[in-house]
């Protein structure tokens, strides 16, 4: 009987490890890229590279329900990622900057503030356009 405590033991063992791999799977970032708007951690598949929105350096948004002198502006800090290369670059909302052979531009990000509070990073939602070059 001694002997089969611990081969019981060990074929236990891997089965207790199984739901842990699940919880590992499912983080708040995923690896394989989404089309469309994507959250904060979440790889956006565009026409090109991949982009990964990793913080917001800046959002002075004017609200939806205020009219403002000053438009306001957001500026989020991505990983770009192309073919074996990757670099991070900050994109303001409207503004393309140069990556690889195209232009890369946040073009949406929703929502918008509302009565000037801020927005909770698990609500915020990314679009993202890449036009290549020829």
């Amino acid at each position: 009987m001694k002997r089969s405590r611990p081969l019981c033991a060990l074929t236990l063992a891997p089965l207790l490890a199984l739901p842990l791999a699940g919880c590992m799977a499912s983080g708040t970032g995923t690896s394989r890229p989404v089309e469309g708007p994507v959250r904060l951690g979440e790889i956006a598949a565009l026409d090109g590279p991949r982009v990964r929105p990793d913080r917001v350096i800046e959002d002075s948004r004017c609200p939806a329900n205020v009219q403002c002198i000053h438009a306001g502006r957001m500026i989020v800090r991505a990983t770009v990622f192309g073919g074996g290369w990757s670099k991070q670059v900050d994109l303001t909302l409207g503004t393309p900057v140069p990556v690889a052979d195209g232009m890369l531009a946040l073009v949406e990000a929703t929502p918008a503030p509302f009565d000037g509070k801020a927005i909770q990073a698990s609500a915020a939602r990314f679009t993202f356009k890449f036009q290549g070059g020829r």
